[in-house]
């Protein structure tokens, strides 16, 4: 089956997490789906969260932000290129000075936010027909020609994203398997032990991660993935598992 491969990587990100610290704001070790939406969003020119309508103070006129409407669908796998899937990550601190953004004394905010260092992705986007034709063409065009309707971003409009090695390949369905290269659901497997494919020692990297908007309010639906060099004694869900080269990918 065909499939969209690129790199994507920054010199900063900021996955913000809505669950936040009274002094400090948090980020995700990875890209998350929703985020990575936003960012293939971006490049066809779809729009985002500040143009839904709204109805009232409430309730929105739009079930989804445009970006998320079309592509929710898509199928995508992830592969952190750091050692355990761990990204290195440093509170930065600096002023806000907005008038309307604080009622601070003196009318200066402090903020802190923890951003990833460097952060680095292989991305991987099925072809399954999941989406309309024309949208997924309009994605492959774009990343082939590396050309983007407005800016793709890394969590903030700050933080710049590269995008590079941007290519259409074959992958190949799998349905048995004793590892996976890519991010993926960890409650859909059992490992076998202590048991490692790759000679290293092990390691199991985990994370809640947003894979979903809820309908009504747009909130973030969770699940924990994991990037393990353990083996994988049995999985639940071969539908999604596919292989390149010497890589096996769960598209989530």
């Amino acid at each position: 089956m065909e499939a969209i491969y690129f790199e994507l990587k920054g010199k900063i990100a900021f996955f913000k997490k809505p669950d936040v610290n009274v002094h400090t704001y948090f980020t995700y070790n990875n890209i998350h789906k929703i985020a990575l939406l936003g960012l293939l969003g971006a490049i066809i020119g779809l729009r985002g969260y500040t143009q839904q309508k709204k109805t009232n103070k409430k309730k929105l006129a739009e079930n989804y932000p445009e970006f998320y409407k079309e592509l929710q669908r898509l199928k995508i796998a992830i592969v952190p290129q750091t050692e355990k899937g761990y990204f290195n990550k440093k509170i930065q601190t600096f002023n806000n000075s907005v008038g309307y953004a604080t009622k601070e004394e003196g009318g200066n905010l402090i903020v802190r936010e923890q951003w990833l260092e460097n952060p680095a992705w292989k991305i991987f986007i099925l072809d399954d027909h999941s989406i309309d034709s024309n949208i997924f063409k309009k994605i492959k065009i774009n990343l082939l020609n590396k050309k983007c309707e407005y800016i793709p971003y890394l969590g903030k409009n700050d933080h710049f994203a590269q995008i590079a090695i941007s290519k259409i390949i074959e992958v190949i369905k799998i349905n048995k398997i004793d590892h996976i290269n890519s991010l993926f659901p960890l409650g859909l497997v059992k490992f076998d032990g202590d048991n490692c494919f790759d000679g290293r020692n092990p390691f199991v990297f985990k994370e809640t991660s947003p894979v979903r908007l809820n309908k009504e309010l747009n909130f973030y639906e969770y699940e924990e993935l994991a990037f393990t060099n353990l083996k994988i004694k049995q999985i639940n869900d071969t539908d999604n598992i596919y292989k390149y080269g010497d890589l096996v990918l769960f598209f989530i």
